[in-house]
Formats: C-alpha cells, structure tokens, sequence
C-alpha cells in the first residue's frame, strides 16, 4: 500500500489521492471480513481454539469491541493480542512530528492543529507501518497514572518559557502515544485501583486529565487486558466499572488433546540445527512429554488454580534433546535417540513451572515431578501393552510373569547413563523376555522405536509395583520387586 501512497508527503497530495480516514476498530473489522470471506486465518500458529477462543474473538472484533483475555498462564493470551496486529492496514498516514500519530485529516493535538492551520494543504506527513502500531504494558503495583495517562513535565516549561497554565507543557504518556494503535495491558489485576479508574472515561468517552487540565482527545485506540484468574484473589480484581466499559470478557484454556499440546511444543521449542538433526525423537516420547503437563493439572499436589503453563512442555522438551546431546558428546557419538531415561534430565524444567499444595510441598518438588512422570507412563501404558489391574487373581498367568520371573532368577541388570547406543541397544536385547513382549503386543514398531518401547515397558512394571527400580550415581538398577526387599533386609 505504501507503494501507492509513496509519493504522498503532504496534506494536499493525501486529500487529492481520494484516502479516507478510519478507526482502528473499523480497520480491525473490516480487514477481519476480508479475512474470513477468503476462507484465511488471522491467528495463525495458535492451536486448539479453533472452535472456541478464535471464534470469540472474531466476534468481539467485527463488534468493536475492547477486549479481556481471561486465562491461567502459559495459554497465548498475549500472543493472540500481537496476532491482532496482522489485521491493521499496513501504512496509515499521520502528521509530522505527532506525539499521538495524529490523522492528518482529523487531528486531535494542539501541535497537529496548530500545524495544519499554518501550512494547510503544505501540511508534511509520514507514514506508520502496522509493526509499530502496537503498545504493550505489564501491570505492575509501580505503574502511576503519569506513566499511562501523562504529566505536566516542568524542563519542557522551562525551556519553552511557557506557563502552568499552558497545556504545551504536558509530557503526554502510554496510552495517548498510542493513539491510533493496539494498546495491550498485562496482568491488569495487578494494576491498582486507582489506576484502572483514570481509564474510565479513556475507554467510554475519550476524555484525559492531567494536573488539571481537562483535554478533550477522542483517542482511537484498540484496547486489549489479559488477566490471570488467580489474580483476583491472590493479588488484586478488576474493579466493576471498568469491567462494564470492556465490552468482550474472553476465557481462554489449555490443549484438551495431546496432539494439540505437540504442536505447540514442536512450534514453540527452541532447538537449533543440531539438535533437530542429530537426535532421534520417537513419537511416545513426545506424548510422554506432554502427558506429564496433562497429569499435573489434575494431580492433588498441584495448585490447579495457578495452572500449568505450555511453557512446562516447552522447556522440558528443550530439557530433553539437551540431556539426549551432552550424553552424546560424552560417548563420543554424533547421532543418537531419546532414551526415557534421558527425561530424569527434565525435572528442574518441571519444578520451576508448577505451584504446589500443601500435600506437595510435604512430599518436594522433585519427588512430585517423578510422581507425575510415572503416573503418565501408567496412563499410556494400557495403549501399548495390556493393562495391569491393581487385583489380581493369584493363580492367573499374567503375560509379564517371564518377564518378571527372569528379573526374579538373575540379578537385574544396571542401565548406565552414558551408554553408547549401541552399548544400549545390546543391553536391551539381552533380555529374551522382553523382546518376546514386544514381538507378541507391537510386532509393526519401527526398530529405531522399539528400544525406547523396552524401556517404557521397564519403567511401566515399576510404576504398576511389579519390578523396583534404584537410581545410582552413574544409571538405574531394574531387579525384582521382591529380591530387592529382601537384599535391603
């Protein structure tokens, strides 16, 4: 669009090209209809709100509204407010030298207005891309109402040689600066309440006051708040009349299916090159990964108020392809797969992302971690190999008893950490047994899955209590459930 209007530096030359002045809401929907006729995704890259959020949103949008993400965190409100921008025309024209963007065709400053009865059709003008058409502000207990609104700014007083009562002095802030713009603010909770009220007559009326100086500014702006639920009680609320001037409350949510959380992760995840080439990811284990995320949310250690953010798969799938890569180097290899070992290497990813309970605290952030790890092995455990009842009939054969006998009459055997794959893969087939569970319930896994498919059988009989397992300082002893009771004895 800029090509067109290239030539376009002057008041007169804009007026003359036939361009015609419109609000941001209006540019939002109007761009949004154009979107939608053509059968084309404003929100590309946000997964799993196909059918909910997205739809809410397009709504509030095409009804001018401002809006409210309402979400626990890690649930991309943010990142579908900067989305938002996509949709804005891609130049605007504005007045020179505008604090506010000013439309050159309906200015709103006493410096736009002044400027364009001096010079008239001469008026110079310049153009605004939609990229910097966006404001953002965290809510925070700091934040003043000079910051957001604006104040009187007493060094342009003195250097103007102007007095108080002028109101050239006023140092305008965020929000009239982003006159003309989406205006985001995080957290809004956090934001006292006495600052959400000088938003009052912003968000209805247009009108501003600073220091006394009452200015009519009808500012066009696109506003958008993310809240947190936890924040209305922890730290803060929303106080009614602002909420009643938002005109869409939108809530937000976590992936319901784990191929949506994938998705994320895999789009989300920050790998270089390397990574990505040299190490072999095999399916379960990014369900594996994302299960865990699927189980803290609805584990009794977990504060399910506060949420388990998508960024806990993110980082933990980081977590995982580096552990997978320094035990590479160490061996001395350039390839290699993920082993389920390797996902003890994702635990402080784990820790760090979720609030515990009480009950959780008392068992500790680590031990809770292991505890949703194995209850996700124990959850896609039945998808693979026949499901362990936790009664069984005594006299009944189960298909693990080989399996479990042949840990029964050796001495286990050790699984070390920085094993070469091919030192692993071995260890593995040395077992008889297991490969015969494998040939029997999934003859058509790829041999490159089939040797973390072993291990996840492994660590599955741990969880389910049918073999124990001991962590060393080096790798993980797997011996009979009951010999190793009786050594400990």
């Amino acid at each position: 669009m800029k090509e067109n209007f290239a030539k376009i530096t002057t008041l007169g030359e804009l007026k003359a090209s036939g361009y015609e002045s419109k609000s941001i809401k209006d540019e939002l929907r109007l761009n949004l209809l154009d979107k939608i006729s053509k059968g084309e995704n404003a929100f590309q890259g946000i997964w799993g709100y196909e059918e909910s959020v997205i739809p809410e949103l397009e709504r509030a949008i095409l009804s001018r509204h401002n809006i409210n993400l309402l979400g626990l965190r890690g649930q991309a409100k943010t990142r579908l407010a900067r989305l938002m921008v996509n949709l804005l025309d891609e130049w605007i024209p504005m007045v020179q030298g505008s604090e506010i963007n000013d439309d050159p065709l309906n200015p709103l400053s006493r410096f736009s207005r002044e400027l364009i009865k001096e010079k008239d059709d001469k008026t110079p003008i310049s153009w605004l891309h939609r990229s910097d058409r966006f404001y953002e502000k965290l809510a925070t207990p700091d934040v003043t109402v000079a910051d957001l609104i604006g104040d009187v700014d007493p060094i342009k007083a003195a250097n103007m040689k102007l007095s108080y009562a002028d109101d050239r002095v006023i140092h305008f802030g965020m929000i009239p600066r982003s006159n003309r713009c989406i205006f985001v603010i995080n957290e809004l909770p956090d934001l006292q309440s006495r600052i959400q009220v000088s938003l009052f007559n912003i968000l209805q009326e247009g009108d501003i006051q600073i220091r006394g100086f009452k200015l009519r500014l009808p500012l066009d702006i696109q506003f958008v708040f993310t809240a947190n639920p936890e924040d209305y009680t922890n730290r803060g609320s929303i106080v009614t009349p602002l909420k009643d001037r938002i005109g869409s409350q939108i809530l937000t949510h976590y992936p319901g299916e784990i191929e949506i959380a994938k998705k994320i992760t895999k789009q989300e995840a920050q790998l270089d090159k390397r990574q990505s080439e040299s190490i072999y990811v095999p399916e379960l284990a990014k369900d594996l990964l994302e299960q865990i995320s699927f189980e803290a949310r609805k584990s009794e250690y977990v504060d399910s108020k506060s949420g388990v953010s998508a960024r806990t798969s993110i980082t933990a799938f980081e977590n995982l392809l580096s552990t997978a890569e320094r035990r590479a180097l160490i061996s001395g290899e350039d390839k290699t797969q993920i082993r389920l070992s390797d996902f003890m290497g994702v635990i402080p990813a784990i820790t760090g992302k979720i609030e515990l309970v009480y009950e959780g605290e008392q068992e500790g952030a680590d031990a809770v971690a292991i505890i949703l790890f194995e209850e996700a092995i124990k959850t896609l455990f039945p998808n693979y190999f026949p499901k362990i009842e936790k009664l069984e009939h005594k006299e009944a054969v189960g298909p693990y008893d080989n399996l479990i006998n042949w840990f029964f009459e050796t001495e286990g055997f050790e699984l070390m950490d920085n094993l070469t794959d091919k030192e692993y893969k071995k260890l593995l087939n040395s077992i008889p047994e297991l490969n015969a569970l494998l040939d029997n319930y999934q003859p058509d896994i790829s041999q490159q899955d089939a040797f973390f498919l072993k291990e996840f059988l492994l660590w599955g009989l741990v969880a389910y209590k049918k073999l124990s397992k001991r962590r060393f300082q080096k790798g993980y002893q797997f011996k009979d459930l009951y010999g190793s009771y009786i050594s400990k004895l």
